[in-house]
């Protein structure tokens, strides 16, 4: 059988992934003719197809080369210790894997579950974790449904994905401890690529660190005295130097920048006090270093 030309990427079929994955596509340029209810997906614009499979299948189609790229979490990689190379951190379906115990049963920590049951669908990180403790626990492998499993008297306690912890309150459950912080990742195979391949990954990966570097970042616009240009420029956390442009009162200049967000809040009211007004944040579309 021929080698497939177009470069594929693996992605969540149904999930909380998968509608981020594919607004992630599309704010990089890569349009789709629609997808759900199919398996394979051209783009119309660029040499790249979906296989849209379980998230538990992503790594190991990756790793034996049936998709070049992926877009999973990093609990399914770690779980499923596929041999593939990361690329990146992609940012978005932010979650962890805790261990959780009911609160009726009064177990204040993780290592009060030595010979315990615990009911997961990650036995490999489960394991790994306990071994670290030095405690030998009995783990139960749930496909579905992990969090119901000490109500049935199936498990002692559970260690299970956990967003925002309102599902662990509902089924009487207290977090004792996060044992992997998890996202979305890009992965790739490391089976040998053919150098159209590489070069269009090489052209993906572009898009793909502008469009996040775009959504980490502001694009701020603020009236200064020309004397505090010197202490606004060491306040601000520039991602390079600001444009200083001249304004009609000779004594005043205007700054523009591209700074993190999550700086931008922290350093406003320095700015503010060096004497900038008129301070403006914008989003960024895109970004290209």
């Amino acid at each position: 059988m021929e080698p497939v030309q177009t470069l594929r990427i693996a992605i969540q079929k149904s999930g909380r992934l998968t509608e981020k994955t594919i607004t992630l596509l599309e704010n990089i340029g890569i349009r789709f003719d629609g997808y759900k209810n199919r398996l394979l997906v051209k783009a119309l614009n660029f040499d790249v197809e979906l296989l849209l499979i379980r998230d538990d299948d992503i790594p190991e189609y990756v790793q034996d080369g049936i998709c070049d790229l992926g877009v999973v979490g990093a609990n399914v990689t770690l779980e499923t210790q596929a041999d593939i190379t990361i690329l990146k951190d992609l940012d978005f379906g932010h979650c962890r894997l805790s261990i959780a115990s009911p609160v009726s049963r009064n177990i204040n920590s993780a290592k009060e579950l030595g010979g315990r049951r615990i009911a997961t669908s990650y036995p490999v990180l489960t394991r790994k974790f306990f071994d670290s403790l030095g405690l030998d626990v009995h783990i139960i492998k749930i496909s579905g449904a992990v969090e119901i499993t000490p109500r049935l008297d199936v498990a002692d306690a559970i260690c299970d994905l956990v967003s925002t912890g309102s599902t662990l309150k509902t089924n009487g459950l207290r977090e004792l401890e996060t044992i992997l912080q998890s996202q979305s990742q890009l992965i790739r195979t490391n089976k040998p690529l053919p150098q159209h391949k590489v070069d269009l990954i090489e052209k993906f990966l572009v898009r793909i660190e502008g469009q996040l570097l775009a959504e980490n970042s502001r694009y701020i616009m603020m009236n200064a005295p020309k004397e505090a240009l010197d202490t606004i420029t060491r306040i601000i956390p520039a991602l390079n130097s600001p444009t200083v442009l001249p304004l009609a009162d000779p004594s005043m200049i205007a700054i523009h920048t591209v700074i993190p967000i999550a700086k931008f809040w922290e350093v406003m009211e320095e700015l503010k006090a060096a004497g900038a007004t008129g301070i403006v944040m914008l989003p960024i579309q895109n970004m290209i270093n």
